[in-house]
């Protein structure tokens, strides 16, 4: 049998995937309670709080920084991979979610005007508010920790 507190590189995908799951999974719950109906779509849709995203990389950069030492160079390269993906989640996309927006309505403004060309409408949700980033890393901080311990690397 394999003691899984012996692959470490295992570990950290666990909890990074882990992490993602949960963060996922909390989506439903959470627009359960603000819209009361379920909506499963939320799982494969991007946005929303918390960000899976920032659930997942914080999750890599905590399990990395327990596994292989706070001064690895592993952590440094997941802790610099963190910041960007948590800064492409609540910049960029989120700056072109809020564009699609815009674009949407030039689209249903143009279909109105031109029956015979009619334009499909653009994905509109694909960042995340600050807050939501915040909230997503921290979940994923809280869980690396978490899974560490449980398998008893803490």
């Amino acid at each position: 049998m394999i003691e899984i507190n012996k692959l470490p590189s295992l570990i950290i995908l666990i909890a990074s995937i882990s992490s993602c799951l949960i963060a996922q999974s909390l989506k439903i719950l959470i627009n359960l309670i603000r819209f009361q109906k379920f909506d499963f779509g939320i799982l494969v849709r991007t946005g929303g709080m918390p960000s899976s995203h920032s659930a997942m990389v914080t999750s890599l950069v905590t399990a990395t920084g327990i596994i292989d030492g706070w001064q690895s160079t592993s952590f440094a390269l997941a802790a610099c991979f963190a910041l960007i993906v948590m800064y492409d989640a609540s910049g960029v996309r989120r700056s072109v979610g809020i564009q699609a927006t815009i674009l949407n309505q030039m689209i249903v403004e143009f279909n109105n005007d031109n029956p015979e060309l009619q334009f499909k409408r653009i994905k509109e949700f694909l960042g995340h508010t600050p807050v939501e980033v915040l909230v997503g890393a921290f979940l994923g901080i809280v869980l690396g920790f978490s899974i560490c311990a449980i398998v008893g690397i803490l």
